[in-house]
């Protein structure tokens, strides 16, 4: 039997990791210095609780790190670390999975050290929201993880030998997607604030681009959505391009992080008329 590790059993993770579970794999993360909604959701996920991130370690045989972009290093840094001291140093797969630029992924596959580095990035939710993701992957150790049992409810796809083409891949994804998003919240911000936001919603209907529920569970990921942002700008300036346009949506999104809103989990569901969603939008006090 397989097992993989968890770094750490957040919404993703946790969702990673049931998926994984039904396949048959042995799941393992820990929760040493973790958060109680952390907990919750590697309980509510069957996860196989050990006490330190060097128990993970020395019991993995492939490492998935999911975590918010800004903490993907030092993730990285202390993977390595724990590898090290459980005697696994040069033995471990480990696919980040994090939302990061190329450049962010050179950074943690020097962070890494001496494990075998493998570059992902998800398209999707979380399993137990919806199945389908895919997760894109790229390096010489791709198909390990590839090959993993997801059940069927996670699609791999495997891009090529080169670290980098993964992170790349989502940092162009996500900017429309994000990028998306942060439009239709300014729009219907700007609507409420002039009194037009029905006609505005009908409006963007005909196009198809009315999604004011996708704004409202964009809202409880604002924060985590800031330094994703900042990646793509990074990743457009290093393809020649102005970064500007996409620290301009990150600072939508971290305006969108300290408003009402915002004030949630992401797996909490939440009926919200558009109204409600504008109103919510407001900068809280």
């Amino acid at each position: 039997m397989t097992t993989v590790a968890l770094v750490s059993a957040g919404f993703m993770g946790a969702g990673l990791g049931r998926a994984l579970l039904d396949g048959g794999a042995r799941v393992v993360t820990t929760l040493d210095g973790r958060s109680a909604r952390t907990a919750r959701l590697a309980d509510e996920a069957g996860l196989d609780v050990l006490p330190t991130l060097v128990d993970v370690m020395a019991a993995a045989d492939i490492v998935l790190s999911v975590t918010p972009p800004g903490a993907a290093v030092d993730t990285a840094g202390a993977i390595a670390t724990a590898a090290q001291q459980a005697g696994r140093a040069g033995a471990l797969i480990v696919a980040d999975l994090n939302a990061v630029s190329p450049a962010t992924m050179g950074r943690i596959g020097t962070a890494l050290g001496g494990l075998d580095v493998v570059d992902g990035s998800i398209s999707g939710p979380p399993p137990t929201v919806k199945p389908g993701a895919r997760l894109y992957l790229s390096g010489t150790h791709a198909s390990a993880v590839a090959e993993l049992p997801w059940n069927g409810l996670i699609e791999p796809i495997v891009l090529g030998p080169d670290v980098g083409a993964a992170s790349a891949l989502k940092m162009c994804t996500g900017s429309v997607y994000k990028g998306l998003t942060a439009l239709v919240t300014q729009a219907m911000r700007t609507a409420g604030a002039h009194g037009v936001l029905d006609a505005v919603l009908a409006d963007l209907e005909r196009n198809g681009l009315a999604d004011s529920d996708g704004v409202a569970r964009a809202a409880t990921k604002a924060h985590r959505y800031v330094g994703e942002m900042n990646e793509v700008a990074v990743t457009q300036q290093a393809a020649g391009l102005t970064p500007e346009l996409f620290t301009a949506i990150a600072d939508v999104y971290a305006g969108v992080a300290r408003t009402a809103l915002a004030q949630d989990d992401p797996e909490n569901d939440r009926a919200l008329s558009p109204a409600e969603i504008v109103e919510r939008l407001r900068p809280l006090s």
